[in-house]
């Protein structure tokens, strides 16, 4: 039996993995300290437990904070550890910015959803609006070791598993290859452009559209869209290819790429963690 403290238990994402690891046969300690926090684990029959005798106790820390949190509580926690315990973080933010701190007699470990896949096999109502994962529709997760004994990989993933749980299969990666997924790929690319695709609808409903023909018409045609990129069902229309090409020209800059170099996707992580240093980066066409 492994015994892991989980540190935010009442939170949001804490509360996700909560239900999940309530379920399990492992020693779990819940810390949690805000009075909405402490609520919702009552909601669920949980007593908190302090953080101090949750972590001094742990084969396994789990730090279930939001990311710009991550490094000031890691700094209270990881001192407080014992000798061989590991620490799984949610979000490869703080580890990749180095903000975990120095002791090289644990393991750190990174663990992160990929959220239920557009294209599955779910088939009852439960899992097809579990849209975020670790209820009822099965997931892939991406993993890595950060430092530690390899043989410590087995022990992080199985606690990831029994985390986001139903977990359909697991990925081992880096912590850098998880932050070209995280925020590059999936937060500054693809959650902006689904973003402007909702904006997109809009303005064809300000423009007079009605608003549920909009609607029908944009999700079915990302419907075929992601089969068409993701799935090879068919290739785009000629005409179609060569709308791709005008927007590509009067929307996307030539260099976007560059967004998955290192040093962008430190100033990515860094104003995630840093808000305020949104205003003063400086981006071309912009004064």
């Amino acid at each position: 039996m492994t015994t892991i403290a989980l540190i935010g238990a009442g939170g949001k994402m804490g509360c996700r993995i909560t239900d999940n690891l309530l379920k399990g046969t492992n020693r779990v300690h819940y810390v949690e300290i805000s009075e909405r926090g402490i609520a919702r684990l009552a909601e669920r029959g949980v007593q908190p437990t302090s953080q101090e005798r949750a972590v001094s106790s742990a084969d396994v820390v789990v730090l279930a904070v939001p990311d710009v949190a991550i490094g000031e509580v890691a700094a209270r926690v990881v001192p407080d550890m014992k000798p061989g315990a590991m620490l799984i973080t949610l979000d490869p933010a703080a580890a990749y910015l180095g903000k975990l701190p120095a002791r090289g007699d644990v393991t750190y470990f990174v663990a992160h959803p990929c959220h239920p896949p557009v294209f599955n096999d779910e088939t009852t109502p439960e899992a097809k609006s579990d849209f975020f994962g670790g209820v009822a529709a099965k997931q892939a997760i991406v993993c890595a070791l950060m430092q530690g004994p390899d043989e410590d990989y087995a022990k992080g993933e199985a606690i990831a598993r029994e985390m986001y749980a139903p977990v359909m299969r697991a990925h081992r990666i880096t912590v850098e290859q998880m932050a070209m997924l995280e925020p590059a790929m999936a937060e500054t690319i693809s959650s902006m452009m689904v973003t402007v695709l909702g904006e997109a609808m809009e303005e064809a409903v300000n423009r007079g559209v009605p608003y549920e023909a909009a609607k029908d018409f944009m999700l079915g045609h990302i419907n075929i869209q992601l089969g068409i990129v993701f799935e090879k069902v068919n290739p785009f229309s000629d005409a179609c290819l060569i709308a791709i090409e005008y927007g590509r020209k009067a929307m996307i800059k030539e260099d976007w790429r560059q967004l998955f170099d290192p040093d962008k996707l430190h100033e990515q992580i860094d104003v995630m963690l840093h808000p305020e240093k949104m205003s003063k980066l400086k981006f071309e066409g912009q004064p």
